[in-house]
């Protein structure tokens, strides 16, 4: 039986319970499906492998495509998972309607609630350890570049009182979604949300009341995904918030520049292996730069880097002891709960 959002299945001995599935996944390609299948099982995602048996009996192997079927309730995971393993290019169409629903999400331990859309880009870790990592005081005046829905922004605000906070997003639905998330946080005293191309002419800003010199801080999440090396998603709304074209960071860092006051400071993050492209991109123009390694596990890699620069400066590099998001054992760490859902700064926030 058929859905109007996908296939409604009953599994054996549950005749009468209903679940509705969609596609995930249509590929003839047999490696490919074991390899999906150990994804999911390892997630602990369900899922349902249809026509696996039907080229054998038909004496076409390998010719006609196997389809897995994901419950509409895990479709949203299942679809995250198999983009950040490189193969968002298989991913089958998703229905039009997902992309309009939202959910109503809380982080920073429930301090705040966020509005977002159930498909597309949406809020991470990524955007609360930036928010941590922005040094600010009571009164300074803060923009945070390509803000989405506002989760950056809104968390800096959240646990540094009376700052003054613009949210700058070039996604007129994302925008309007940051509007809402500031007025249910109680934040509308004291944060807006502008729609603006952060690449856009000074002539632009100026007309939403950011003149040069005018901001203390700025933070920003830019797009750091390289196209030419790593698979985008097919959804256009994760594709503009992840993927990087060459002259973005320069463009965004260029903005930031002309924005803040001569000793404003900037707070990024970014994909570790592209330390170099940012150190770059600050150029002369700002110093006192304070890198803070993100590893994802103890043990690995980093997978980000925070960055505070500063403008004017000509303090030295520091490099910071990594933060550790989980442990050996995949469990948080004390380090990353008490940035994560505590609200507590990071160090380099206190320089």
């Amino acid at each position: 039986m058929r859905s109007d959002r996908g296939v409604a299945y009953a599994g054996r001995g549950v005749a009468a319970e209903l679940t509705t599935v969609h596609e995930l996944v249509r590929t003839n390609n047999a490696v490919l499906i074991t390899a999906i299948e150990a994804l999911l099982k390892a997630a602990e995602i369900p899922h349902l492998v249809l026509d696996q048996h039907m080229s054998v009996l038909e004496g076409s192997l390998g010719i006609l495509p196997r389809r897995i079927l994901v419950e509409e309730t895990s479709i949203e995971d299942a679809r995250r998972l198999l983009e950040d393993a490189g193969l968002a290019h298989e991913l089958r169409p998703d229905k039009p309607a997902l992309y309009a629903e939202l959910t109503d999400d809380a982080v920073l331990g429930g301090r705040l609630r966020l509005k977002q859309k159930k498909r597309g880009h949406r809020v991470g870790h990524d955007a609360i350890l930036l928010a941590a990592a922005t040094a600010a005081r009571a009164g300074d005046r803060i923009i945070d570049f390509g803000s989405g829905v506002g989760a950056a922004g809104l968390a800096l605000a959240m646990r540094i009182p009376d700052v003054e906070v613009t949210l700058l997003e070039l996604d007129p639905e994302l925008s309007s979604l940051a509007i809402e998330n500031i007025e249910r946080n109680g934040l509308s005293e004291r944060a807006r949300a502008v729609t603006l191309d952060v690449a856009g002419p000074a002539a632009d800003y100026a007309a939403a009341g950011l003149t040069p010199g005018s901001a203390d801080h700025v933070l920003m999440n830019p797009p750091f995904h390289d196209p030419s090396r790593q698979n985008v998603s097919p959804d256009p709304g994760r594709r503009l918030a992840h993927a990087a074209s060459e002259s973005l960071l320069v463009d965004w860092i260029d903005a930031a520049s002309r924005v803040l006051h001569s000793a404003g400071s900037l707070t990024l993050i970014w994909r570790a292996d592209g330390l170099g492209d940012v150190l770059a991109a600050l150029g002369e123009r700002f110093g006192g730069i304070a890198v803070l390694p993100v590893h994802g596990r103890a043990g690995q890699p980093a997978i980000r880097i925070l960055v505070c620069a500063h403008k004017s400066s000509r303090a030295p590099l520091m490099l910071l002891p990594g933060l550790v998001l989980n442990g050996e054992d995949g469990k948080p760490t004390a380090e990353a709960e008490a940035v994560l859902r505590g609200a507590q700064a990071l160090p380099m926030s206190g320089r």
